[in-house]
C-alpha cells in the first residue's frame, strides 16, 4: 500500500516483509562480560570475527554487459571502520548505578544527528524500558580506544549497533538473575516493569537495588541471544532527539555557553589570503593591549590572540592590530590557476575511442564551504602540567594528542570533553580548533574560550575541494561496453584519527599499500550499473588548500558526473532515463528502489517547457538511495527577485526513497535524509566558494549561498522502507547527498537543453544585487551593537 503522507514528508514505508534474503544474524549468541565492580557493569566482546558477505546478485537482464565486481560491493569503508573498532568493543561499558537508570557513556560525537537518542533506544529494546530512561552522554576521549572513537563516514550506528545491544542484554539477564535469587522465583516469570523486576505475585525490585546484587568481584565471560528484530517494541518506531525541545528553545548548552572559571572570549587575527602568516609582532601590540576589555594579545602559530572581557571587545582588538603579513599558500590565485593544475594532473582515458559510440564528459565543481553553522570553538585551561579541553570534536583522542604537543605534557595529562556540536558537514573530523586554543592557552598562560567568528570559518577554514571529473563511455548498440571515471582534485586532507583507521585496513584493499586517500576511494566510489569494462581512478594535488572530508567525500561530484553521462547515453541509445537505470542497475535490491521512486514520483508525466523531472541513484554506507527531483527554470522563476539572494532555477518537488538496511528510528531517518537533500541542492545550484588573488570572496553564511527558504523545495516526499531485506542499519548522516545533487543536474539539462559544464551550475552567474563582499583587512567583519534589535 502507499506510504502515509504527513505534511510535505512521507511516513516510513509500511509494506510487509517480503521475506526475501533476510539473514538470521540476530539469533546468533554473542559473548560479553560482567565487569568486576560495586555495581553491575556489562561489556560487549565484539573481537576480530568480520563478517565478510558476497555480493549481491546481479539484476536478471540479457541486455547489460556485466561489469566485474567493485570493491565497496564487498567491502566499504563502515567495513572497514567496524572492523577497526572489533578489538575495542569490549571496554564499551554499559553500567547501572544505584540510581537504577542506566547509563552508557557514547564514545562518538553528536551534532545533531541524534545518535544519543538512537542509542538510549538501542539500550531500552534490549533491557525492556523505555528510552527516557536511559542517560546516554558523549564520552571524554578514551585513548585506549585507538580507534573506536571517531565520528565519521556515517558509521556510528553500523559499528556500535551490535556490541551496544550485547552490553544491554547481559545487563538485563543479570538484573533477572539476582533478582530471581531475590525473589526466590524462576528467571522466566520475571519481566521488566519501569526500572524494576516484577514477579508473578506482584512483588518488586528497583534496578538500583539489583545493580549491587548483580555486580560480579570478578570479571566474568557471559553469552546472550539478542532479539529477533520482528520482536522489538522500541526499535522502528519513531521518535523525536531527546533534545529537540531544547534546541529549538535556546535551551540547550553548547561549548561557547559553558562558564569555565576564567576561561575568557578569545580571537584570533589571520592574514587576509589564505594561510598566510605574520612577519613579526603588530607594530602597535602594546596600544591594542590597553583597550578596553582586553586582557592579552600574543603571537600563536598562524595569528594573533586576542583574549578579552567579551566577544565583541576581542573582535575590536583584531580589527585594530596592524600586522605585516607573509604570502600565503595560494598567494596571487584563483580558481583557473587551480583548475589547470588539475589538468595537468589528470589520469588518462585508455578505452580506445569509437567513431560514432564514444560519449565524453567533463566537469569542474568548484570548492565548497565546510562550516557547520556553529562555528569553530574551543576552550582549554592549562596549568601544573594539566590541561582540559572542551569542545565538539569528532576525533578527541587526536584532538588530545594534539593538545598534548602543543602544550609539552603527556597524552594522559590532558581531559577532553567532548562537547555537543551545532552541526558538522565532516568539519568536526578535524581539531584546528582545538590546536589553537591550545596555543593560544601556552602563550597567554591563562583559560581561553576560543572561538572563530564566520568570516574567518568560511575563508580560511575547511573546504570540500575544487576537482574535475571525466567520463569516457563507449556504447554498443543497446548497451554501455566500458565505462571509464576519472576525478582529480586539490588533496583532501583527512584527519590523525581517520587516518589511523584507514591505515589499518590498507591491508583489505586491493594492492595492499594504497595511500589514505585511495584507500578512502576505493573502498566508497562504485558504479552500480553492469556497464561492460568499468574504472574508476582518481588523483589528487597538494594545491595549499585546507580541505576536509566534507559531506559525502567524494560521493556528490562522482555521482553527478556519472549520473549525467547516464542521461547522454540514454538519448544515444534512444532509451527512458529510468527504464535504462532499472534494467543496468546491478542488484535487484537497487532496481526495486529505482522502480519506487519512479512510481511515487510518476515519472514519465507531461511538464510544462522549461521544467523537467530528473533521476539520480546513489549507493553507499550499506543504503541505496534513488531521487527524482522536478525543476522550475522558466525566466519567471530564474530572475525571480530576492535582495542580495542567489535565487535562480527551483526544486519543487522532491521524491527520495532509500532502503536504510534496519530502520531503527523512522523520524531520526527521514531527518537525516531531508538535511542531505537540501545539501545536495545547494551543491548542485548555488554553493560554490570563488578564489580570487589568494581568497575565497565570500565570508560568512549571510553571503555563501546554500540553500535558503526560496530555494528549498516546497513538496518533499521521503519514504524510507521498511522491509528491507538487510538486517543490520545503514549510514544516514550523509545518504542523501549525492542522488539529490545528481537529480537535479539531470533536471537541469532536460529542462533547459543546456550541457553542464561545472557545479554549482549558477557559480560563474553575476553576484546578486545587494551583495557585500567583507574585506580582508581587517579579517572579521564589525563587531555588531544592535543585538538587541534581533532578540525576542
Amino acid at each position: 500500500m502507499p506510504a502515509h503522507r504527513a505534511g510535505t514528508t512521507t511516513q516510513p514505508d509500511q509494506r510487509s516483509d517480503s521475506g526475501t534474503g533476510r539473514s538470521s544474524l540476530n539469533r546468533r549468541k554473542f559473548l560479553g562480560y560482567l565487569v568486576a565492580a560495586p555495581t553491575l557493569v556489562v561489556v560487549a566482546d565484539m573481537g576480530q570475527k568480520a563478517i565478510w558477505g558476497a555480493p549481491e546478485a546481479y539484476a536478471a537482464s540479457s541486455t547489460p554487459i556485466p561489469s566485474p565486481p567493485q570493491t565497496p560491493e564487498y567491502y566499504e569503508f563502515v567495513d572497514s571502520y567496524r572492523d577497526a573498532c572489533r578489538p575495542t568493543n569490549a571496554l564499551l561499558r554499559v553500567e547501572i548505578g544505584d540510581n537504577g537508570r542506566p547509563s552508557f557513556r557514547l564514545p562518538r560525537s553528536d551534532n545533531g544527528q541524534g545518535i544519543l537518542t538512537l542509542f538510549a533506544m538501542i539500550i531500552a529494546e534490549e533491557m525492556g524500558i523505555d528510552p527516557g530512561d536511559v542517560d546516554v552522554t558523549l564520552a571524554d576521549a578514551r585513548p585506549e580506544l585507538i580507534f573506536n572513537q571517531l565520528t565519521g563516514g556515517s558509521s556510528s550506528t553500523y559499528s556500535l549497533y551490535t556490541p551496544v545491544r550485547v552490553a544491554a542484554a547481559i545487563a538485563k539477564g543479570a538484573l533477572l538473575d539476582a533478582a530471581a535469587q531475590a525473589l526466590g522465583q524462576e528467571k522466566r516469570l520475571l519481566e521488566t516493569a519501569g526500572l524494576t523486576i516484577v514477579d508473578t505475585g506482584g512483588k518488586a525490585l528497583g534496578f538500583g537495588e539489583l545493580s549491587r546484587l548483580a555486580a560480579v568481584p570478578v570479571t566474568t565471560p557471559v553469552e546472550v541471544i539478542l532479539k529477533d528484530r520482528e520482536e522489538f517494541t522500541v526499535l522502528g518506531k519513531s521518535r523525536i532527539k531527546d533534545d529537540a525541545r531544547a534546541i529549538a528553545t535556546g535551551a540547550k548548552p553548547f561549548t561557547m555557553d559553558l562558564q569555565i572559571p576564567d576561561a575568557l572570549p578569545t580571537v584570533i587575527c589571520r592574514a587576509p589570503d589564505l594561510n598566510g602568516f605574520p612577519n613579526g609582532l603588530p607594530s602597535n601590540i602594546d596600544e591594542v593591549r590597553t583597550m578596553p576589555g582586553i586582557t592579552d594579545v600574543e603571537p600563536i602559530g598562524n595569528g594573533i590572540a586576542v583574549r578579552a572581557a567579551t566577544f565583541g571587545q576581542a573582535i575590536d582588538g583584531v580589527r585594530a592590530l596592524e600586522v605585516e603579513w607573509n604570502p600565503g599558500t595560494v598567494a596571487g590565485k584563483n580558481d583557473d590557476d587551480i583548475i589547470a593544475e588539475l589538468r595537468a594532473a589528470e589520469l588518462p582515458l585508455i578505452t580506445p575511442v569509437v567513431p560514432g559510440k564514444t560519449l565524453e564528459h567533463e566537469f569542474v565543481h568548484y570548492s565548497r564551504n565546510g562550516s557547520a553553522l556553529e562555528t569553530n570553538c574551543a576552550i582549554v585551561s592549562f596549568a601544573d602540567g594539566k590541561a582540559e579541553v572542551w569542545a565538539p570534536a569528532k576525533s578527541p583522542i587526536a584532538g588530545a594528542k594534539i593538545v598534548s604537543q602543543k602544550l609539552g605534557i603527556g597524552v594522559n595529562d590532558v581531559t577532553f570533553h567532548v562537547v555537543p556540536g551545532g552541526g558538522s558537514f565532516g568539519r568536526r573530523l578535524f581539531n584546528d580548533h582545538v590546536q589553537e586554543a591550545a596555543e593560544a592557552a601556552k602563550a597567554i598562560g591563562k583559560p581561553v574560550k576560543l572561538m572563530w567568528d564566520r568570516a574567518n570559518d568560511c575563508r580560511q577554514g575547511r573546504v570540500k575541494p575544487l576537482c574535475t571529473t571525466r567520463i569516457r563511455a563507449v556504447l554498443t548498440d543497446d548497451a554501455v561496453a566500458s565505462f571509464e571515471l576519472r576525478y582529480t582534485g586539490v588533496g583532501m586532507e583527512v584527519d590523525e584519527g581517520l587516518t589511523d583507521v584507514l591505515s589499518s585496513q590498507l591491508i583489505k584493499a586491493p594492492g595492499g599499500n594504497l595511500g589514505v586517500s585511495e584507500t578512502f576511494w576505493e573502498i566508497s566510489v562504485l558504479t552500480p550499473y553492469n556497464f561492460g569494462v568499468n574504472t574508476r581512478l582518481m588523483n589528487e594535488v597538494n594545491s595549499g588548500f585546507n580541505t576536509g572530508s566534507t559531506r559525502n567525500v567524494y560521493g556528490p561530484d562522482t555521482c553527478t558526473s556519472r549520473e549525467v553521462m547516464i542521461d547522454r547515453i540514454c538519448e544515444q541509445l534512444g532509451r527512458d532515463p529510468y527504464e535504462f537505470r532499472a534494467e543496468f542497475i546491478k542488484t535487484e535490491r537497487a532496481k526495486r528502489v529505482l522502480d519506487r521512486v519512479a512510481e511515487e514520483a510518476d515519472w514519465g508525466k507531461s511538464m510544462e517547457e522549461g521544467t523537467a523531472q530528473g533521476i539520480g541513484f546513489h549507493q553507499e554506507y550499506k543504503a541505496v538511495m534513488a531521487c527524482v527531483v522536478e525543476l522550475d527554470c522558466r525566466p519567471e522563476t530564474v530572475n525571480r527577485q530576492i535582495f542580495s539572494a542567489r535565487t535562480g532555477p527551483r526544486v519543487t518537488k522532491v521524491t527520495f526513497v532509500c532502503d536504510p538496511g534496519l530502520l531503527l528510528n523512522p523520524t531520526g531517518y527521514q531527518g537525516q535524509l531531508m538535511g542531505g537533500i537540501n545539501d545536495g541542492i545547494a551543491n548542485a545550484l548555488t554553493a560554490g566558494l570563488h578564489l580570487e588573488n589568494g581568497s575565497f570572496v565570500e565570508a560568512s553564511w549571510d553571503n555563501y549561498f546554500y540553500t535558503r527558504q526560496w530555494n528549498t523545495p516546497p513538496e518533499m516526499n521521503v519514504i524510507v522502507l521498511e522491509d528491507s531485506e538487510i538486517s543490520e542499519p545503514a549510514g544516514a548522516g550523509e545518504a542523501g547527498v549525492a542522488a539529490a545533487m545528481s537529480a537535479v543536474v539531470c533536471a537541469f539539462r532536460r529542462a533547459t537543453g543546456q550541457e553542464p559544464e561545472y557545479t554549482p551550475l549558477l557559480h560563474k552567474e553575476p553576484f546578486p544585487e545587494g551583495f557585500t563582499q567583507y574585506p580582508t583587512s581587517p579579517p572579521i567583519p564589525e563587531s555588531p551593537t544592535n543585538g538587541l534589535e534581533f532578540t525576542f
